[in-house]
């Protein structure tokens, strides 16, 4: 074992599931506006939630995105060639999902609103569900070559890993964004979102227990398969606390769901970090695809002081916009545009 590019194989996979962790109730929100609100009031509630912090959260999307880049160049090269297709379209969705959280409010009228809605839905739906085929991917393999490269058409890389993948991801989002809202939210926003938990988590924490199992049964070591178990016992906590009504439990054994379940995925995969499908000896690993020891020896002491001031940052942003947020905290909706032009053309005259 090498013991650089192994920490920083895990180092990425840390960085992948705090990703998902933390943007995962953000795209999940996102996916709700159109499936859980009810009307405008419910759906400024939503976005209240998440509108402090959900850019910081997509820090850890490009960090993650940056140290694959520089850890391990043949694997960001690889990946991002062969699905760039599919990745293009996270990009777009991403953009289209941060536009939408910007301009939705800027003017009061049910089209402008509606239309930014569907934007921030499918947006973050896209997102989600792409992420997750590319993860499922690079856990199950691409069909490379022994240079490293795609073999077939653009879509060689959509297989029924990409699906499960995909969904794996999205009722995760969606699951995790119910369990933030009940932790975040007062009124009948929390009591509902409490009952949707209650009655989604078993069917859409379902793909991801099947990604998780694939992996075991694929490449799976003793300590990989301990780590499903934990999972499957995290979420079964999660759902138990839930119908008890304690959102912050609840919140916490979900997030120990996700970490025992990437664990037991990247777990399984390594030492492989792109597993050709074509040829086992074609695959990437932490060995022939990483940079030189003295790349990831200074990637490391960069690390040890950058990563404490990010998690200090997010940590103290989390706590100051801690409150709960309800109904009654929504102030009646206003256009912003025509205001804007109001006051320019009476300073004209």
């Amino acid at each position: 074992m090498e013991l650089l590019p192994t920490i920083w194989f895990i180092a990425i996979a840390v960085l992948w599931t705090g990703y998902l962790f933390l943007e995962g109730f953000d795209l999940g929100v996102g996916m709700l506006m159109k499936l859980f609100a009810r009307n405008n009031t419910e759906r400024r509630v939503l976005l209240n939630t998440i509108g402090p912090v959900w850019d910081g959260n997509e820090v850890w999307l490009l960090t993650a995105g940056g140290a694959t880049f520089a850890a391990f160049p043949l694997w960001y090269a690889s990946l991002f060639s062969a699905l760039y297709l599919p990745l293009l379209l996270v990009l777009l969705a991403l953009i289209f999902r941060a536009v939408a959280i910007e301009y939705r409010g800027k003017v009061d009228t049910d089209r402008w609103r509606t239309a930014w809605d569907w934007a921030m839905a499918a947006g973050s739906l896209v997102a989600a569900f792409g992420v997750g085929a590319a993860l499922a991917l690079t856990t199950t393999g691409l069909p490379l070559n022994a240079n490293g490269d795609r073999v077939g058409g653009p879509f060689a890389w959509f297989n029924g890993y990409a699906l499960l993948g995909g969904l794996a991801v999205a009722g995760f989002a969606l699951v995790h964004a119910l369990a933030f809202l009940a932790l975040k939210t007062d009124g009948e926003i929390r009591l509902r979102a409490r009952r949707w938990f209650v009655r989604l988590l078993p069917v859409l924490l379902l793909p991801m227990a099947g990604w998780a199992v694939s992996l075991q049964l694929l490449s799976g070591v003793p300590w990989t398969f301990a780590a499903v178990v934990v999972a499957v016992i995290a979420a079964a906590v999660a759902w138990i606390l839930a119908r008890r009504g304690s959102e912050k439990r609840t919140f916490l054994a979900l997030g120990v769901f996700l970490l025992a379940g990437s664990a037991s995925i990247f777990g399984a995969a390594y030492p492989a970090v792109l597993p050709s499908t074509i040829n086992p000896e074609f695959s990437l690993t932490v060995s022939n695809a990483s940079s030189s020891d003295y790349t990831l020896g200074l990637m490391s002491i960069v690390a040890a002081f950058g990563l404490p001031l990010v998690i200090a940052y997010q940590s103290w942003t989390y706590w100051v916009f801690r409150r709960r947020v309800s109904a009654d905290h929504i102030p009646a909706a206003h256009s912003f545009l025509p205001a804007i032009a109001g006051k320019f053309l009476a300073s004209k005259d």
